[in-house]
């Protein structure tokens, strides 16, 4: 399978956290090799934008490991990797340079030594074993999580006896890394710090195109068998000169460049499709949307190529890879038909959007940073990658002013999240105040045709079409006050006859999209969000030139987000069903939100919603979507409505006509007279934006639920991806919790190891009270999380009273009864050393106790107890604060029992201190 994310280490990572269930298959390994198709074109490991700079870079690239789990470590993986290139493939030794981690003093790690010796031992030149930092010689898979030092082998593709070590590590094209071997030793915390793993693992990735390179003595990836075809293939399809293999200032026009990005996201693009991933809107498919893009772009203005070129190279790919990947031959047709349909959808906005910057550019002054609002315009109106802005602007010599637009992407997510704040004039230009609202409709001007945003069909391989619309502007509304004409740079709301956009009404957010101008297709005005006022539909813009009235303009939705919001409320339609059919009828709705990102619903209830219910009503939310019903919708007169039977909403103030949305029931039946079928689907009255049937929707995982108030429920769900992906993150919770809850029951002697365990507990309890999972699931490993954390307290404080119990029995035979016992002893904690105290004047009632405990950070730990036969002339807290002043610290309590702590170097002043202090008091 496809690794989208970076390489294949993530399937191993219960291994390496020793999370992996004892039981199960994954845990039984010890030795593995493989072979994987990975992408890297998002997340930490990112190779995207190097992709086609140089030679040796990929987005889809095979990659070849080989693996210990507890098993082998670096003597022997170093060993094999030596032999397997030296001996087997036979690959000159004095071409190849080892490197290894050269340590780093903040963090506490010394230099690798251990695996730089034995590279000498295997008779590699001390001049070719070279010492790196951090960033090139310690891996990490993420922000948390496995990591440790490697050592990479890189090649000298020049050879001649040279020595190339100079150029290691340095991005040469000549010498390039192949083989990484990686000591997995450590796993970095949540709070940045390094923890031993419980055993030691090798893991290694050498990258197939790479080798074959070497194999075939190439000096490019490109110049390979793997390679060659496909970009012989480009040369057949476009009008560009044949492939030479330049780079940098040498490949004029980046003709070169253009050759392998073309070549490279084809490949791409190819294997994910087969592997069930689309070009999309989210996570692994907006990744594959991007390199879509980018390989369209490359094609149509770098290399002249007519539309087509890159579905009409897939033959070709399946050529080269349908031997190791028979799948791809089964996927041609569906594979070109995806890259056909997206490429035409692109191209049309890249046109538009090279107009854009073409004329922003004529209108600069020199020397000065592209217009941050422009940018932002193509990069939320037409879907640019900021990636692929940041390349077209590189090829004119501008850059882009990064602070400003961050500044507008930060408030556009501020907006999203929350609305105006307090205080500020949110609605000043999209809230029709009653005076203009009077003096449009005194005018005669009419009030907007919003039919069009019903304007929607379900095209080739489920992707659903929406037209675009022409209306003209009728007026501008700005201030409170409605206006012919408003400037560039002023944010106003836009009037139209008519429009297909979508007005927030119905619990529904609105919709976002851009306007432009007809016959001025380079000037794009952003709609930031769309709202309904006395049967106007006021869109809310930023003109970046001037807008009149009287001026036509062509519309366009965001179509990635009117489709969530689409697959969000037909998934709220489903959803009231579902609770009313497994609560039962009494269970009506009191309010609905849908957005791109989720939807909430609120409902009556009688009492708590159980677990074994939220999983019923995601099952018959899963029954309705596998039967992929279709969405019937229809406008009728409010009188024929009224005959519905069991029809939710109908006192809600709607507009007549009504528009009801059926699912799996066409209107006509429903409103047939005596139809019951109204009883045993879903039917609503709704003005909202659906689905055109129910499989579209493709899962529904409620991610919370909880009451508002007595008798009232809220519960939060997420559809498609975000919901397959909650169910992913819970059932990964949930093997980590399994793997707890086993480690637990196992007889754990060590205080340090049971303290470690309960912290990881709490982590753990914090993870999933906060991560989107399924709710019924997170309610289940919470209920079994707060039974371990109990557990594992209980076992701590039993641990720590029975090493305090031998402590105390030695120090009881060391002071014979004395009435003033002050001592040092080794304690792990402030906790234990307490409990020693406490243990020692339990067992020798008349004898006051303190003692200190030196820790490794310098810190010194105090706690004391006085007799209560010497009270009240001696008090504890009194002598913990005599004894920690000492020592630069603090310390406090009660007459009986203090504790406190102080720095090591007073500590013998400390102990004279705490004796005299006693004396003085007995």
């Amino acid at each position: 399978r496809l690794s989208i994310a970076g390489v294949s280490r993530f399937q191993f990572k219960p291994i390496f956290l020793g999370t992996v269930h004892p039981r199960s298959e994954l845990a039984q390994h010890r030795r593995v090799v493989n072979s994987q198709k990975c992408v890297r074109a998002g997340g930490k490991h990112n190779d995207l934008e190097d992709v086609g700079r140089d030679t040796y870079h990929h987005t889809f690239f095979e990659m070849l490991g080989n693996w210990s789990f507890g098993d082998y470590f670096k003597e022997e993986a170093c060993s094999m990797a030596w032999e397997l290139l030296t001996e087997v493939y036979e690959i000159p030794r004095d071409r190849l340079y080892v490197t290894y981690f050269g340590g780093d003093p903040s963090l506490g790690l010394s230099a690798d030594e251990e695996c730089r010796d034995m590279w000498l031992r295997l008779g590699v030149p001390a001049s070719h074993v070279l010492p790196f930092p951090l960033k090139d010689n310690f891996w990490e898979m993420g922000d948390t999580g496995p990591c440790g030092p490697c050592t990479e082998i890189h090649y000298d593709h020049v050879g001649g006896g040279r020595n190339a070590a100079a150029l290691v590590n340095q991005g040469s094209p000549d010498v390039v890394e192949i083989w990484n071997l990686v000591f997995m030793q450590y796993s970095r915390e949540v709070e940045g710090n390094l923890l031993p793993l419980p055993q030691h693992h090798v893991d290694t990735g050498m990258g197939l195109e790479r080798l074959v390179t070497v194999l075939q003595n190439k000096r490019s990836n490109y110049d390979t068998d793997l390679f060659t075809p496909i970009l012989d293939a480009i040369h057949k399809g476009c009008r560009a000169p044949r492939y030479q293999g330049l780079v940098g200032n040498a490949d004029v026009g980046r003709v070169n460049m253009a050759y392998r990005v073309v070549a490279d996201h084809v490949r791409t693009l190819c294997v994910c499709i087969t592997d069930g991933i689309y070009p999309g809107f989210s996570g692994a498919e907006l990744v594959l949307r991007r390199i879509l893009r980018r390989a369209v772009r490359f094609c149509s203005e770098v290399l002249q190529a007519p539309p087509g070129l890159l579905a009409s190279l897939v033959p070709t790919v399946v050529e080269v890879l349908g031997d190791a990947y028979p799948e791809l031959t089964r996927n041609v047709n569906q594979i070109k038909d995806i890259i056909n349909e997206n490429e035409a959808a692109f191209l049309s906005s890249l046109e538009r959007g090279r107009r854009i910057i073409e004329r922003t550019v004529q209108q600069m002054e020199p020397s000065t940073n592209f217009p941050a609002e422009v940018a932002w315009s193509l990069y939320g109106s037409l879907g640019f990658p900021l990636d692929l802005i940041d390349l077209m602007l590189e090829e004119k010599g501008i850059s882009l002013d990064s602070a400003a637009f961050n500044e507008l992407a930060l408030e556009d997510a501020k907006r999203k999240a929350g609305g105006p704040q307090a205080g500020e004039p949110g609605d000043t230009n999209t809230h029709l105040d009653v005076h203009s609202l009077a003096r449009l409709q005194g005018s005669g001007v009419p009030a907007t045709d919003d039919s069009p945003k019903y304007a929607y069909t379900l095209g080739q391989h489920g992707h659903y079409e929406f037209s675009p619309c022409q209306a003209t502007v009728l007026m501008l509304y700005r201030d409170q006050s409605l206006h012919k004409e408003v400037g560039a740079g002023q944010r106003c709301g836009v009037i139209l006859d008519r429009t297909n956009f979508y007005a927030e009404q119905g619990g529904q957010d609105s919709d976002q999209g851009y306007m432009i101008r007809s016959g001025q297709q380079d000037v794009l005005f952003p709609v930031e969000s769309v709202h309904l006022c006395g049967g106007y539909v006021i869109h809310e813009v930023t003109a970046v030139d001037t807008l009149r009235a009287g001026d036509q303009v062509q519309l366009f939705v965001d179509e990635a987000q009117r489709l969530a919001c689409m697959r969000n409320h037909t998934a709220t339609h489903l959803l009231n069903f579902a609770l009313r059919h497994v609560l039962g009828d009494s269970t009506e709705q009191r309010g609905s939100h849908v957005t791109a990102e989720r939807l909430r619903f609120d409902f009556d209830t009688k009492g708590h919603v159980t677990m074994e219910q939220l999983q019923q009503v995601e099952q018959v939310v899963q029954d309705l979507i596998q039967k992929n019903e279709v969405v019937h919708m229809a406008e009728v007169p409010l009188t024929l409505a009224r005959r519905v039977q069991g029809l939710r909403a109908l006192d809600e103030g709607y507009p007549d006509p009504v528009r009801i949305v059926s699912l799996g029931v066409p209107v006509e039946d429903v409103l047939a007279c005596h139809s019951e079928a109204a009883m045993q689907t879903s039917v609503e009255l709704c003005c909202g934006t659906h689905l055109l049937q129910t499989g579209s929707v493709e899962d529904l995982a409620i991610i919370s639920e909880r009451q508002l108030v007595k008798g009232i429920s809220r519960v939060i769900a997420v559809t498609g991806a975000r919901a397959k992906e909650a169910r992913e993150v819970g059932q990964c919770l949930a093997t980590e919790v399994d793997s707890v809850s086993l480690r637990m029951k196992q007889r754990i002697t060590s205080i340090p190891e049971m303290q470690s365990l309960s912290k990881e507990v709490g982590q753990l309890t914090k993870v999933v009270d906060n991560t989107a999972m399924p709710q019924w699931q997170r309610k289940e490993l919470q209920t079994i999380l707060k039974a371990l954390q109990r557990t594992a307290n209980t076992a701590v404080k039993k641990l720590e009273l029975q090493q305090a119990e031998k402590v105390a029995q030695i120090l009881l035979a060391k002071y014979c009864n004395q009435p003033v016992i002050i001592d040092t002893i080794p304690a792990d904690s402030l906790s234990i050393l307490m409990k020693v105290v406490n243990q020692l004047c339990d067992k020798s009632p008349g004898t006051s106790v303190l003692l200190l405990s030196p820790q490794a950070s310098g810190e010194v730990l105090c706690a004391c107890q006085v007799s209560k036969k010497c009270l009240p002339t001696f008090s504890a807290a009194d002598w913990a604060v005599a004894v920690c002043t000492q020592m630069e610290g603090k310390a406090g309590g009660s007459p009986i029992v203090a504790k406190g702590s102080g720095n090591a170097k007073g500590m013998q002043g400390a102990l004279t201190a705490a004796l005299e202090f006693a004396q003085s008091k007995l």
